[in-house]
């Protein structure tokens, strides 16, 4: 019998360091930093994205902005990429200057549309294929190099549609049983995972259904840990 993949583990955040998170909360509610619905032009790596209401920002939450920043011509070699949760379409674009073709799904067609304007805002929308879906529902037979994944950190029913982006019952376990039908031959997915919510249960999710993982990238803010984890079929 092979053993279990290793599973990495995201330690909590320290006490004070949740604090100073509440802290940044309110100064963020009293500078009107906190409200997401409505119309923003933000700027990441230069490139600017229109944000709609009831599409998550990718700047103000950073993990958008976290996770396109490592979007290369090394990582992407000219591959086929899925962006799972598109939202916004910012890593759809980072992913398609150095793509042969990007796939980006979202359930929410808000975000659809979003992200089909910011495709044509940075001149890539000959390269992305949108669709709206939930998760791989509108992928039957295709198969990716490198699938790209933002998911929700909270568990339990969103309110919205916005609030999909926050929270979901059950999408580790969907997407965690999901991956490897549609991953080519020597294909990997990114996953990028936050300090907010119960990642350590997502990576057991994935190890459950025999995927390695390790970690890719990570970076730590006040109140918060990113954690960007490849993940591959188990050998």
């Amino acid at each position: 019998m092979s053993a279990a993949p290793h599973v990495p583990r995201v330690e909590p955040l320290s006490l004070a360091a949740r604090l100073a998170g509440k802290a940044m909360a309110l100064a963020y509610r009293l500078a009107g930093k906190h409200r997401y619905d409505d119309y923003r032009v933000e700027r990441l790596r230069g490139l600017p994205f229109l944000v709609i209401p009831s599409v998550f920002n990718p700047k103000v939450p950073r993990t958008g902005a976290f996770l396109a920043s490592h979007l290369d011509a090394a990582l992407i070699r000219g591959g086929d990429v899925l962006d799972m949760g598109t939202g916004s379409g910012v890593c759809a674009v980072f992913a398609a200057r150095h793509a042969r073709r990007v796939v980006a799904v979202d359930i929410n067609e808000a975000a659809v549309l979003c992200a089909g304007i910011n495709a044509r805002l940075n001149r890539v929308a000959h390269k992305i294929d949108l669709r709206c879906g939930d998760l791989f529902a509108p992928l039957a037979g295709e198969r990716f190099d490198l699938v790209l994944f933002n998911p929700p950190f909270v568990r339990g029913e969103p309110k919205d549609d916005r609030d999909r982006a926050w929270r979901s019952p059950d999408v580790a376990e969907r997407f965690a049983a999901g991956l490897s039908a549609h991953l080519k031959p020597g294909g990997a997915a990114l996953v990028l995972l936050s300090t907010y919510g119960d990642a350590n249960a997502f990576l057991a999710e994935l190890a459950r259904h025999g995927f390695e993982v390790c970690v890719a990238a990570h970076r730590r803010f006040i109140n918060e840990r990113l954690t960007l984890f490849r993940v591959r079929p188990a050998a």
